[in-house]
């Protein structure tokens, strides 16, 4: 998989992935996780109590059992005392979160109306409005409420589908509710629905049950809190004792519910400081998947996949502080479901880039099997950073081969093209796997003639020793190649030259993007295409540099010095070793033209 088909398959991968993200997002796929991840927002925070200073909530708790020695529902005189302590003692709004829909002692019930009457600033709960007028049972209903100066509001508050509670709602069954009630009775302006998107508003809870300012009911029936708790505050009355079922869990609560009046107080708080926590809209929900969704992609063009997976962890960190820094002041944004665009796009990215650069290992393996072998593909794949064919260059101490072929093209003259390549596939078949039996990098082929380098693109110890055993294996390659030429051609056979010389060499893959090609060059190079030429005219097939020849462990007796000569393109002379066979003509028949100058050399 090539680069820009990389590229526009990474990103059409990451969009189909980031479009999974936003259809979870539309059908709610991870709500309850999203959820979840709000309250942990709120845990981090912490608890804010100065948030709820103007509230104090009133608990019928176990206390008020214990002390009172009564049973719940309390007679409703006890209730009126309540409203009459909070109304001397200056409570600017009083919300009682208790239902009287149904009478009960007609003299308790009358002074529980007087007592309302009397505060002028009271907010009865009710669960059961009617749903077509809003009207309420409160006192037996009709128009009590107005002439005893209160107002009601609906007390119910539904849960999530977690079953904790964390929204509010503007009204229910054309009645407001109890807190919205209970505000526009504190501040004496109305609150705007527009402030309820969808009818609903957060709750900014101020902490965990308990940080809201509390007192006992029996306490405050018996007159013994201080007036300045409730002066100017809103007071909510209600049930705090578990076993009255007025409990619930919430954002904040942990594993300890909280009370009804205390949410109805969270509840108020919010409004009274302007709706604190705001959403970012589905638009800009969506907006923020699609970005986290898209980054991936664009990460993993510029980093290998360590790094990618490294920068990917770190914007889902970055994101995180980022929701959390938000969620503090004030906003709150989907944390789910962008974080699941991130993953999963990191993730198909991350999945395009390896299966690419499979595929390209395997275009590697292909490619360079053909020139070099198998042992040095392994190690070429093993030490190239992403597996690909541009290896860059490298500068290794080498031996370079650089054989030909004597007479082939004057023998292809006279016969027909097909037999031609033929007969010139099998000989370079053999001098090939001789090549590469011995690790060895084709880098050309020229007509008939072989260029190769041994120790490149991989460094080996003894590149020299495995050049010289496969020139020896071309050479005898070669003999059982002219066997086969005069018996199946009539052929005459063939001598070549071959030069070895060693030295630094420059190689790695030059050209374009469409097409590469494997290249070794510089001054060794060029010494032993010289040293290959050089062989013309000589009994020798096989010249190779003083360079080569020092670093046989063990030279053979058939390598005799034969001089020292100027090559074209070197300032200084270069000391060369030739090889005796024995069984070519005009070759001496022992080892050794200059015993003097092979001592001299070594």
């Amino acid at each position: 998989m090539r680069g820009r088909q990389r590229i526009v398959t990474m990103f059409a991968v990451a969009a189909a992935l980031t479009a999974v993200a936003i259809l979870g997002y539309a059908i709610g796929a991870l709500n309850t996780l999203e959820l979840s991840s709000l309250d942990t927002r709120f845990s981090i925070r912490g608890s804010q109590p100065s948030a709820a200073k103007q509230l104090v909530v009133v608990r019928v708790d176990q206390y008020t059992f214990n002390q009172s020695h009564l049973r719940w529902p309390f007679p409703r005189r006890y209730d009126a005392d309540v409203i009459n302590v909070l109304k001397h003692d200056g409570a600017k709004v009083i919300v009682f979160d208790v239902q009287f829909t149904e009478p009960s002692d007609t003299y308790d019930d009358n002074a529980l109306i007087n007592a309302v009457a009397g505060a002028g600033n009271v907010v009865l709960a009710t669960d059961s409005a009617n749903p077509r007028n809003g009207q309420t049972a409160i006192f037996g209903g009709g128009s009590i409420l107005q002439q005893i100066h209160a107002s009601a509001g609906d007390s119910l508050l539904p849960p999530d589908a977690d079953g904790k509670i964390r929204r509010m709602y503007y009204e229910q069954d054309h009645l407001q509710t109890l807190s919205v009630a209970a505000v526009e009775r504190y501040t004496g302006h109305a609150v705007s629905p527009r402030d309820f998107a969808g009818n609903h508003a957060w709750i900014d809870y101020v902490g965990a049950p308990g940080a809201v300012t509390h007192r006992s009911f029996w306490n405050v029936e018996q007159g013994k809190v201080p007036a300045s708790v409730f002066k100017g505050k809103i007071v909510v009355v209600g049930a705090y004792d578990p076993t009255l079922q007025d409990v619930h869990f919430t954002s904040t609560t942990g594993a300890t519910p909280m009370s009804g009046p205390e949410v109805q107080a969270n509840a108020i708080s919010t409004i009274l400081r302007g709706f604190p926590l705001q959403g970012l809209g589905w638009l800009g929900d969506i907006a923020l998947i699609v970005v986290l969704g898209m980054i991936p992609p664009l990460v993993n063009l510029r980093w290998r996949p360590l790094g990618a997976f490294l920068g990917a962890a770190g914007l889902a960190i970055t994101f995180t502080v980022a929701t959390q820094l938000l969620f503090n002041s004030g906003l709150i944004i989907s944390y789910t479901y962008p974080l699941l665009a991130l993953v999963l796009s990191s993730i198909g990215a991350l999945a395009v880039n390896f299966m690419a650069e499979a595929f390209e290992r395997e275009r590697v393996r292909d490619v360079f099997s053909r020139f070099i072998s198998q042992a040095v593909v392994d190690e070429v794949l093993e030490t190239s950073a992403d597996g690909t064919i541009r290896l860059g260059g490298v500068r290794l101490e080498s031996t370079v081969l650089f054989s030909d072929l004597r007479g082939f093209t004057s023998f292809a003259e006279t016969l027909d093209p097909e037999l031609v390549i033929a007969i010139l596939n099998r000989y370079l078949t053999a001098m090939s796997d001789a090549i590469l039996d011995h690790d060895g990098t084709l880098v050309a082929y020229m007509g008939d003639g072989i260029f190769a380098v041994f120790g490149a693109p991989v460094g080996v110890p003894d590149h020299a020793e495995r050049a010289f055993a496969a020139a020896r294996d071309m050479l005898e390659a070669l003999r059982e190649f002219n066997a086969w030429l005069e018996a199946e051609h009539d052929g005459k056979g063939f001598k070549m030259g071959i030069g070895l010389n060693t030295g630094l060499v420059m190689s790695g893959n030059v050209g374009s993007e469409r097409r590469l090609e494997y290249a070794a060059i510089g001054d060794t190079t060029n010494t032993a295409s010289r040293l290959e030429g050089m062989t013309k005219g000589t009994p020798f097939q096989l010249f190779m540099s003083d360079s080569t020849h020092t670093l046989l462990s063990e030279p053979p007796a058939e390598l005799v010095f034969v001089d020292e000569f100027e090559v074209r393109g070197r300032q200084t002379g270069v000391k060369v070793w030739g090889l005796v066979e024995t069984d070519v003509p005009g070759m001496p028949a022992k080892p050794g033209q200059d015993e003097a100058a092979a001592e001299a050399a070594t």
